[in-house]
């Protein structure tokens, strides 16, 4: 299996592909050479859900419709992605035209489970067909040596999720088909087993996720809930997108004390570009990214743009698509990152949660066979 110690090619990542310098040319270049070996393992993008409203839409082009693309994911030196398959808050469940305060859903915020489902399922159907249209540039990645392997064929390592917990009602079935399509990563935010810690059913979700290698994307769960998840996986556990609630006190932020549990547990927080989070400029996000090292260690810190949205959502000055990540490394390295810190920053951490995951799910299943 293919590890960090590779020597892997290019990303495709030289001086003539970086964006217009907004730090000391020696940086920036510096953050070029960093990515063509550790390119960026981004936590969410939420390109599949944009995909389904425009099936049509293209991607191998630039369009100002879409701040994602193939030529701005390579100019960024994105070596793999987290394809986000939740439903993004505020928009319709169903086919994209429904009304979730139609007669048949009285309660907007929790829409009737089978929906749920059905449009989980849909998204997983859109984003296979994603990597079946770009098979140059995107393969979908597995496990941990897929993401190397890709990166080593000059393709965009490209996971599935995370699926929203809400889709497991009562049975470990869902999941296990989750699992067979492809999908790495779970959200329990909002299921009913995890709403205000853990249920008795909660428990037997995390030892699947355990056993299957899936990781839990504790993103929007209640503090409680996040460090009883954290405490009771014995796989990483990760924050897909997030930025500090100390520096900025927005609802979906993380607090150190979740931090320091996060940290407890080897898990992965990766810090977002949504300027509503983090601030409206580079240099915000880099002071988001500074906390987060410091409070959950140069080994729990990443980087989960959210990405994949039109042009209504804000974004910081310089980061306002993925092309932006070569000025974002060259400003940590201003601020003293060393270059080791920044590769785990990009990539080691990634993959190191999937390959930790990966572990516990072959002692779960070596532990289930010995007892058999």
């Amino acid at each position: 299996m293919a590890d960090l110690q590779d020597d892997p090619p290019s990303a495709g990542i030289g001086a003539e592909d970086l964006p217009p310098p907004t730090a000391a040319a020696g940086s920036l270049e510096r953050a070029a050479a960093l990515l063509s070996g550790h390119p960026v393992a981004d936590g969410c993008n939420t390109l599949v859900w944009t995909l389904r409203q425009s099936p049509h839409h293209d991607i191998d082009t630039p369009d100002g419709s879409v701040d994602t693309d193939i030529p701005r994911l390579r100019a960024g030196g994105v070596g793999a992605q987290f394809w986000s398959l939740l439903v993004p808050p505020g928009q319709p469940y169903g086919d994209g035209g429904g009304d979730r305060t139609a007669p048949d859903r009285p309660d907007p915020d929790r829409p009737d489970p089978d929906q749920v489902v059905s449009d989980t399922l849909e998204q997983i159907d859109v984003a296979l067909a994603l990597m079946r249209r770009y098979p140059d540039d995107l393969r979908l990645a597995l496990t941990a040596g897929d993401m190397a392997d890709a990166r080593n064929r000059g393709r965009i390592a490209s996971f599935l999720g995370p699926v929203p917990g809400r889709t497991l009602t009562g049975s470990l079935g869902a999941l296990r088909a989750f699992h067979a399509l492809g999908v790495r990563i779970l959200a329990p935010a909002g299921a009913s087993w995890a709403r205000e810690g853990l249920t008795a059913f909660g428990h037997e979700v995390v030892r699947e996720a355990n056993r299957l290698a899936i990781l839990l994307d504790l993103t929007g769960c209640p503090p409680q809930t996040a460090r009883g998840i954290a405490g009771a996986s014995k796989a990483p556990v990760i924050l897909s997108n997030t930025a500090a609630a100390t520096l900025n006190p927005h609802p979906d932020n993380v607090s150190d004390e979740v931090l320091l549990a996060l940290r407890e547990a080897d898990g992965l927080a990766m810090v977002t570009f949504d300027a509503a989070r983090t601030g409206d400029s580079l240099h915000a996000v880099a002071d988001h990214l500074d906390h987060v090292r410091a409070v959950a260690g140069p080994h729990g810190v990443g980087l989960g743009a959210t990405f994949g949205t039109g042009p209504g959502i804000p974004r910081p000055a310089g980061l306002t698509d993925p092309s932006g990540y070569p000025r974002l490394l060259a400003e940590l390295l201003d601020r003293g990152w060393p270059e080791s810190e920044m590769a785990l920053l990009t990539w080691g951490n990634a993959q190191r949660v999937i390959r930790d995951a990966e572990f516990t799910a072959r002692a779960a299943q070596h532990h289930r066979t010995a007892g058999a």
